[in-house]
């Protein structure tokens, strides 16, 4: 199968549909001639101290058995938000929400979570379901943002989350690659490594 005929190039595509697409990731993001690869990323965590740590989780524990979670603005709300509150806390980064970027009719849509730290960012990607679709996305984002934003980042990063469930990904913006790491997060139990690993990729 040719890559046109995965994507037309005549057509305009948001990032959102690039998780709808039923090709597989790899075929997809051969398309913008970069390649994909699965392996534990192993990434590094904050040393630091996390004082707010026991009340996220606390109020996480809490809400989690009373939250439908049925909806993906539920989860970006009450799950993903107050994580995010939190880096802020520790980064003094910048949150934008809904973030729009427009490269061309294939590379355009909103960043639903873009943190930014001076010249060093990173994409939140927030999802009902289904982090493998998901991913393809974020990859997307990933790309899109390169050309998007004037960073000496070597390596981009970004993670889809389903609120209870994180994913990290990255984008070797030199050797055109894209990574998504084999290791899940879960919320609350992975919680403190989870904010030790944003904190650090966004303070690098």
């Amino acid at each position: 199968m040719s890559r046109a005929a995965i994507i037309q190039p005549e057509q305009s595509y948001s990032f959102a549909d690039y998780s709808k697409l039923n090709f597989a990731p790899q075929d997809i993001l051969a398309y913008f001639n970069v390649s994909l690869q699965r392996r534990s990323l192993q990434l590094p965590q904050y040393q630091g101290s996390l004082d707010r740590l026991t009340d996220l989780t606390t109020r996480i524990e809490e809400s989690l058995p009373r939250l439908s979670l049925t909806s993906e603005m539920a989860r970006r709300e009450f799950l993903i938000a107050p994580v995010l509150t939190d880096v802020l806390h520790y980064t003094q980064a910048t949150l934008n929400v809904e973030y729009p970027v427009a490269v061309s009719n294939q590379l355009k849509g909103s960043l639903d979570y873009l943190l930014q730290n001076q010249q060093i960012f990173l994409v939140i990607e927030a999802k009902k379901e289904d982090l493998e679709r998901g991913f393809v996305q974020l990859a997307v984002e990933l790309m899109a943002l390169e050309q998007w934003m004037e960073s000496e980042q070597t390596i981009l990063q970004g993670a889809i989350s389903t609120g209870n469930i994180w994913q990290f990904g990255q984008f070797n913006c030199q050797s055109r690659e894209v990574t998504q790491d084999l290791d899940l997060y879960r919320v609350p139990a992975d919680l403190e490594h989870l904010l030790r690993i944003l904190v650090k990729a966004i303070t690098n």
